[in-house]
């Protein structure tokens, strides 16, 4: 599964941000149509940090009966990294602080999910990770220990950031009609949803110097992470123009959008909300409009509670 992290550290420093020291520039494709990825630091689950423990789980243990659900237990939040689909992890140093701090934040138990990258896994093997960790809050998250002590799995929600808050999308949609037993997938937070399109939106033709996402990354990432021979009208990319609107109907009942104003993807976010609106039947709420750069979550407090106040609000909303 990856890092499960129960109710908290800082995420890392900020990094020197410039297109030059950006990361996904240092992705190297080589002639076999792999990867070298850039070396990040890594923090392995830990007992005790900042008040938050963390340990990691496989995705498969065999299933065990729920526990009772309480009032004093916590939402389980499941968790999908970004990366652009080809980098990063769990224990990814500024991730793995980002999970603590959520946790502590909300407060909740967010399991944060160990996927398969492109482009030597192309999409949809992200999903499918993804949609096997929705069917873990079924079959293996009720004899989990941790969630069997603290967690309440009738308050289940799908989170992601950047192009995890892609994946969370996709899992929801794949896992709609799927039944969870003791689970409840109450709604979806998607931060910054990853999202393209071939024609650029004012925000991406500008990001060519972005320090976090500069558009000749962007490109890079979609043709690493596309099946081959699609371009990013793919719907994977680019759902609202590739998608019919009938695909919604297996959303959770609850949306949360989230997304920062210097964010070269914020008009691909706000449309993507828009479209959920006008189409899905779930309730959409949208909060686009917080200042900050894509993924600035990770390495400004400031922005970060902004964020787990967000999500405060909507995973506490229709509790008793």
């Amino acid at each position: 599964m990856g890092d499960i992290t129960d109710a908290a550290a800082d995420a890392s420093g900020p990094p020197t941000l410039t297109k030059e020291t950006n990361l996904f520039m240092q992705i190297v494709v080589n002639p076999d149509g792999t990867v070298t990825r850039p070396e990040v630091p890594l923090v392995p689950a830990s007992e005790v940090a900042g008040g938050v423990i963390s340990r990691d789980v496989p995705s498969t243990p065999p299933p065990a009966p729920a526990p009772a659900a309480s009032a004093s237990k916590l939402p389980v939040v499941l968790y999908f990294h970004g990366g652009g689909f080809v980098i990063l992890s769990p224990a990814t140093v500024f991730y793995h602080g980002h999970c603590e701090a959520m946790a502590a934040a909300v407060p909740a138990i967010v399991a944060s999910l160990e996927y398969r990258l492109a482009p030597e896994h192309r999409l949809p093997a992200a999903y499918e990770d993804a949609a096997a960790a929705v069917a873990w809050l079924r079959d293996g998250a009720p004899g989990d220990p941790w969630v069997a002590a603290h967690g309440d799995l009738s308050r289940c929600f799908l989170m992601g950031s950047s192009s995890g808050g892609n994946m969370a999308f996709f899992a929801a949609l794949r896992t709609g009609g799927l039944d969870l037993g003791p689970a409840t997938v109450r709604g979806l937070l998607l931060h910054q949803p990853y999202l393209g399109g071939v024609d650029r939106t004012p925000s991406e033709a500008g990001s060519v110097d972005d320090a976090m996402l500069p558009l000749e990354a962007n490109d890079r990432l979609w043709s690493l992470a596309l099946p081959l021979g699609a371009d990013r009208d793919h719907e994977f990319c680019n759902p609202v123009k590739a998608m019919a609107p009938g695909a919604l109907a297996g959303l959770p009942p609850r949306c949360l959008v989230t997304g920062n104003l210097d964010d070269p993807l914020i008009d691909r976010q706000r449309e993507f909300a828009r479209w959920l609106q006008d189409h899905g039947g779930a309730e959409v709420v949208v909060k686009t409009d917080v200042a900050g750069f894509h993924a600035s979550e990770l390495f400004v407090p400031e922005i970060a509670e902004v964020l787990f106040a967000a999500m405060r609000e909507f995973v506490s909303t229709g509790d008793a």
